[in-house]
């Protein structure tokens, strides 16, 4: 219940835009997505996921994370995207939330 209110205040705050989308991790036990979304127009620039990668197996769940942000800034790249919106999901920007966000910043994602 918490965390619900916590990601309905933070998405209340954050809007992707085509200049701007929203960068939006998502995290589960085993596995992590990361998406590039257009609030706006409502569409997916970008999506990736763990799963879809069969080098992961084996990975602590921070390498994962960092393989998954410097993915999706690759896709944001071809996409002619370089500054987006940090969605954290209402999760606290420590551990496997701070290493995404550091690896996406070092691939060139602006946020």
């Amino acid at each position: 219940m918490r965390n619900l209110k916590s990601v309905r205040r933070i998405r209340a705050k954050i809007n992707g835009t085509a200049e701007r989308p929203r960068l939006c991790l998502s995290l589960s036990l085993k596995h992590a997505r990361a998406q590039l979304i257009n609030d706006i127009d409502g569409k997916v620039i970008a999506s990736i996921s763990t799963e879809s990668s069969k080098d992961l197996a084996g990975k602590s769940m921070t390498k994962k994370v960092e393989w998954l942000a410097s993915q999706i800034a690759d896709l944001g790249k071809k996409a002619k995207v370089k500054s987006v919106v940090f969605d954290r999901g209402g999760k606290i920007y420590h551990g496997r939330v701070k290493a995404f966000a550091e690896e996406a910043r070092a691939k060139g994602l602006e946020f």
